[in-house]
């Protein structure tokens, strides 16, 4: 059943913050939208509203980690990155606190809000800040896996999430590896490595390829860093084509990273799908991803260009 990775967060929020008692969730203001007021509902006395002050919130959340507890602090993935950067570098990154950054309508697919709202650098300023751990989940079982597996965990993490609804990759009751790229489609010759609402875009675009004798490998790549530089390398070297799909610039989000892999271990001509170097406008979320090349056709123009 089609659902937004920000509702699989509130309700795998709400879960946890119900079984650990050492978890307290901050929010910006947006308790509705990142779907947090399910933990506020669930267990209102761990659950804050910082207001519309993210640096504060982040300051906050790791004031509260150095007192041994766990931090989700949501906000939009644009305000809790960018607005709020340097509190997480300095405050959470440097010293190596363990706060759970949950950022919702990420991407150009907030759509009528506007370049304003809509992050997609955010990807870049996670993953240059040491130590910090980046993750994607492209559906609602992966999601649920992914808040489970970084509430376990110590250190800082991202996670990007959607605000728009998305089909099913995983059927419920899917063993995660969390880490670990999955291949969703065994194909050869090309390969598309996808993260978030890419995969399910590749996905349509593999059942259109397959038509014309073209069957790709399709890779969902929810761990963006640390990547799992054995599993794609692994598909670097057993296929012709190489392609990347994301919901972010092609400067600095998992095509890059996958590009300086390759550069270090095993040169190749990887093709990045994204945005390119622009920012967005505002506009319903399906028109926008078409116009920005975002999408199942853009995807088999760019495979067929290729192969």
């Amino acid at each position: 059943m089609a659902k937004a990775t920000r509702e699989a967060y509130g309700i795998a929020l709400a879960k946890l913050i119900e079984e650990n008692k050492k978890i307290i969730v901050l929010d910006a203001d947006l308790t509705k939208s990142t779907k947090t007021a399910d933990a506020k509902k669930a267990c209102p006395e761990r659950h804050f509203n910082m207001g519309i002050a993210e640096g504060n919130m982040m300051s906050t959340a790791a004031g509260i980690a150095a007192s041994g507890f766990t931090v989700f602090a949501s906000s939009f993935s644009i305000f809790s990155t960018g607005r709020a950067w340097e509190q997480v570098r300095n405050s959470i990154g440097y010293p190596h606190l363990n706060v759970k950054i949950c950022g919702t309508h990420a991407g150009i697919s907030v759509g009528e809000d506007g370049a304003s709202h809509q992050a997609l650098e955010d990807i870049a300023l996670m993953r240059m800040i040491p130590g910090m751990s980046v993750y994607q989940p492209c559906d609602e079982q992966e999601t649920y896996a992914i808040i489970d597996y970084v509430s376990k965990t110590t250190g800082p993490c991202y996670v990007r999430l959607g605000r728009g609804k998305v089909n099913d990759v995983y059927p419920e009751g899917t063993t995660f590896n969390i880490g670990k790229v999955s291949t969703v489609n065994k194909g050869e010759k090309v390969a598309i490595l996808a993260t978030g609402l890419l995969v399910q875009e590749a996905l349509k675009a593999k059942e259109e390829l397959v038509k014309e004798g073209i069957n790709p490998t399709i890779v969902n790549v929810s761990c963006i860093k640390p990547l799992d530089e054995e599993g794609i390398l692994e598909v670097l070297k057993n296929h012709d084509v190489i392609i990347t799909a994301e919901e972010h610039s092609i400067l600095g989000g998992l095509g890059g990273a996958i590009a300086e892999l390759s550069v270090t271990k095993y040169p190749k001509k990887i093709i990045r799908i994204g945005t390119q170097d622009t920012f967005g406008e505002s506009g319903p979320a399906d028109q926008l991803l078409e116009k920005y090349g975002l999408t199942a056709t853009n995807i088999i123009k760019v495979v067929k260009e290729n192969s």
